[in-house]
């Protein structure tokens, strides 16, 4: 194996850690707590958990340059999903397209192939998305173990590296 694949798949097991993780922490949120939104000008836990499972799926499309509105429609197919165990399993089913992906890029690809997101004016490699999707997935975890924190639930910085 040489140093690219290592890296790779040192990035996609990070991932593959957040997306375990965040499926623990769904399964800790009580029904009643869903609509709790921390201040009027952020997400509610059931807006925040949508958009943490999207993730994976969304992210995929962003970063292979689809249009904005090809991203909208795809992430309301995430707005209708109301159980901790639904957004559980769009989450992996997100994640192991994700991961084909990236899993498929020749190591020329992923160190040289360039896309450009609707919303930004330069494309990026490949490598660069794959840093990108791990901070964004950990971004969200962190901010929703920190909702969890604000609520009284016992959780840990063990439910972060299960």
């Amino acid at each position: 194996m040489n140093a690219v694949d290592i890296l790779r798949n040192q990035l996609l097991g990070e991932l593959e850690l957040g997306i375990r993780s965040m499926e623990g922490l769904l399964k800790k949120v009580q029904v009643k707590d869903w609509e709790y939104q921390p201040a009027d000008n952020m997400r509610s836990l059931k807006e925040l958990a949508k958009h943490i499972v999207s993730i994976p799926e969304v992210d995929l499309h962003i970063f292979q340059g689809e249009d904005g509105e090809t991203i909208k429609k795809l992430e309301e197919k995430y707005d209708v999903l109301e159980s901790a165990a639904e957004m559980i399993k769009a989450m992996h089913n997100g994640f192991e397209a994700y991961k084909s992906y990236i899993i498929s890029l020749s190591e020329e690809d992923l160190l040289i192939k360039k896309t450009k997101p609707f919303y930004l004016e330069e494309g990026e490699i490949q490598a660069h998305w794959l840093v990108e999707e791990v901070s964004h997935l950990f971004h969200h975890r962190a901010q929703f173990f920190n909702y969890l924190k604000q609520l009284g639930y016992d959780v840990t910085m063990f439910d972060l590296y299960v």
